[in-house]
């Protein structure tokens, strides 16, 4: 018996969640496998966000909220916006709900027809192209030039717009190859976006403060703020506040965009944690100061295994400026015969092959809208990046 909605035929199970949980399951089995798979900071949560959590608790802050936020929580991400991003919002122009992901489905549901298109460059972030298919929109995907790390022009974005293009979906910096978009290319974007009026810019600034070598990552709607009512800017705490399992994830926009989604969130997902909001409160209200702390540790590690990997025949590395990502391009690799006999023919099958000679976890380019390259996390600590790239190299020295 077949039990899947036909709606779900044409759209994937996430990559990069597939490949977390095989590696758990191994972990669990007590293979010694060293994940690069998932999207998650190693540092703990801040002592002062779990303090907060715990206060909230112990003072009967467990009951539902409102769908959308508490008020503290929407007053916290208001004086976020304006702090970091120069951004002004009133209370219904923000929402908060469970994690930046659910916040760009949100977006999607709430405004997206059936047959309407979302713009999407690529490599993009897995869940993107499958979301959009989900509530019945159509992904069109767009490749800039990759020595300019696949980032879009106006040329670009223009030839992709047609009448039934609803938004333009931006991720600066970017998962997987870490790309940051400056002020003057956002400019150049919004000269585009502003010759067509039923296009919506939809930006996922989650890796905001993760950022290397000194730059910025400007948002869209600070730029053209002329455009700020046809944006929405999503952000979160996940990544930035190594608050993964609070899933707490916000955004600002117009109010009727932001009622729309409202609308949605109290018949999906209703109420979010009220435990996780008063931590995300603290989160973005409180020091900020750890926040360049670790990003200088990212970039760390970012050089440390583009030095150790620079070298290794058959792969080449594009250079993050942000997020904690390595798209590594393994086209060397493909057509190469593994130890065992096996032919390498595509970046899957690249994946499949670190995994069983190197018990190194990886996910495939593919997933991403982009062949033949795997991506690897590098929020793990330096020993394990060491010893991860150890395994890769003698893996991938031993093909044929």
């Amino acid at each position: 018996m077949n039990f899947a909605a036909d709606r779900l035929s044409s759209v994937a199970s996430s990559a990069s969640e597939g490949a977390s949980q095989k590696a758990r399951e191994l972990v669990a089995r007590g293979v010694d496998v060293i994940s690069l798979a998932s999207g998650e900071p190693d540092f703990e949560t801040p002592g002062h966000v779990v303090d907060a959590a715990d206060a909230a608790m112990r003072a009967g802050q467990t009951r539902y909220t409102g769908p959308g936020g508490t008020p503290e929580l929407k007053k916290a991400v208001i004086a976020k916006f304006k702090r970091d991003n120069g951004l002004s919002y009133e209370l219904p122009e923000v929402i908060a709900s469970a994690g930046a992901k659910n916040m760009v489905f949100l977006g999607l549901m709430a405004t997206v027809n059936p047959g309407d298109e979302v713009i999407v460059p690529a490599p993009y972030w897995v869940s993107y192209t499958e979301m959009t298919k989900l509530v019945g929109g159509t992904p069109v995907v767009i490749k800039g030039p990759e020595n300019n790390g696949f980032k879009i022009d106006a040329d670009l974005l223009e030839s992709a717009i047609t009448p039934r293009t609803r938004w333009l979906l931006l991720n600066s910096p970017s998962n997987p190859i870490g790309t940051i978009y400056s002020r003057e290319e956002l400019e150049a974007l919004a000269a585009v976006v502003r010759r067509h009026p039923r296009l919506l810019v939809m930006t996922d600034e989650i890796y905001e403060h993760i950022v290397f070598d000194g730059l910025r990552a400007p948002s869209f709607a600070a730029v053209a703020p002329d455009l700020k009512d046809r944006t929405l800017t999503i952000n979160g705490v996940s990544k930035s506040y190594a608050m993964t399992g609070w899933r707490i994830g916000f955004a600002g926009g117009h109010a009727d965009l932001i009622k729309a989604m409202g609308k949605v969130q109290s018949q999906t997902v209703g109420a979010i944690s009220s435990i996780s909001q008063a931590g995300a409160v603290a989160a973005l209200s409180g020091p900020q100061d750890f926040l360049e702390k670790r990003s200088s540790l990212f970039q760390q590690r970012r050089d440390k295994v583009l030095t150790r990997l620079a070298h290794v025949p058959l792969i080449r590395c594009h250079r993050p400026s942000g997020a904690f990502y390595l798209f590594v391009e393994c086209k060397g690799m493909i057509g190469k015969k593994t130890p065992k006999g096996a032919t390498l023919e595509t970046d899957k099958d690249v994946a499949d092959f670190l995994l069983d000679d190197a018990l190194v976890v990886v996910v495939p380019g593919a997933a991403y809208g982009i062949s033949p390259y795997f991506r690897m996390s590098i929020a793990t600590s330096m020993e394990r990046l060491d010893a991860a790239c150890d395994r890769m190299i003698r893996a991938i020295e031993s093909l044929r």
